[in-house]
């Protein structure tokens, strides 16, 4: 499985099939063998009718120092690489936590957006996602300075928003700020493309639509960079959070309703780390003639 294209690819790929809140992943152990996929090749891996079907690509490779368990790297459905998923890192702290190095209740894992600690209880994972950072230059947002709302004009309109790294750049837009409805009704297939492509976000951007339905209680759609919208988005549920509970809209822990189910954030404010918890399974294990 050393390879790094897709017409050096093995014939046969070994996986496993995991998800996350709706959110699902193929996971390859590539911790033996390297495998670097070409952006070919994770398109026909997430294909949903010629290959095995995927928001997301995880490929988990060996730790680079004694302090994490493992490392991963993420590939978005449409072949580019981004630095960080949190529905995916629960589904690898799981997987890790119960098949591929059973026992271990608590362990940390490397990724390009940070390092992620995880946790394991009854069965189900939670992983801190890192300080929310506001700075512009690191989510990376062109602006003059910090601000906690910016603005853009995207499908012809002006269109305020917070702003946040999780280790990967979000725009969160506050449907009430906006005169908007009920997030069912949000326009995110008009503006989540057009806010994820904008010049302002020179990396592109993830883009949240979030309805605030009391001080514990979010409601919340995500347009990705690379997949389009999502049945949830770890990262993404994180920073709707970070950035409603830093105008003071929200209490520390919070309840996140995306279309494929709920998560949990807790933040206690800037300067510390945002917890992410909720469902993940193993749907399946299989392999894919390459």
């Amino acid at each position: 499985m050393s390879q790094t294209s897709a017409s050096a690819a093995p014939r046969t790929l070994t996986f496993h099939k995991m998800v996350g809140a709706g959110n699902d992943f193929v996971v390859v152990d590539a911790r033996t063998e390297p495998f670097t996929p070409d952006p070919a090749l994770v398109r026909r891996l997430a294909d949903r009718r010629e290959g095995v079907g995927c928001d997301q690509l995880l490929v988990i490779g060996p730790a680079p120092d004694p302090d994490t368990a493992f490392s991963y790297r993420i590939w978005n459905a449409d072949g580019g690489e981004v630095e960080q998923c949190g529905n995916g890192a629960r589904c690898l702290a799981l997987l890790w936590g119960t098949e591929l190095s059973p026992g271990r209740a608590e362990f940390r894992m490397h990724s390009a957006g940070g390092v992620v600690a995880a946790r394991l209880r009854d069965g189900h994972a939670a992983v801190a996602m890192g300080v929310p950072d506001f700075e512009p230059g690191r989510i990376p947002l062109r602006a003059a300075a910090a601000a906690a709302r910016y603005e853009l004009e995207a499908a012809g309109r002006s269109v305020r928003f917070g702003a946040v790294s999780m280790g990967n750049p979000h725009a969160v837009l506050v449907l009430d700020e906006l005169g908007f409805g009920a997030v069912a009704t949000a326009p995110v297939t008009t503006l989540g493309p057009a806010i994820e492509s904008h010049p302002d976000f020179p990396r592109r951007v993830n883009v949240g639509f979030a309805e605030v339905r009391d001080r514990s209680h979010v409601a919340l759609r995500v347009w990705e960079r690379g997949c389009g919208e999502t049945q949830a988005c770890g990262t993404g549920a994180c920073a709707a959070v970070a950035v409603l509970r830093d105008a003071g809209r929200v209490d520390s822990r919070v309840n996140v309703d995306l279309p494929g189910g709920r998560l949990v954030v807790e933040w206690q404010g800037r300067g510390t780390p945002a917890w992410l918890s909720g469902p993940s399974r193993k749907a399946f294990e299989g392999s894919i003639e390459l």
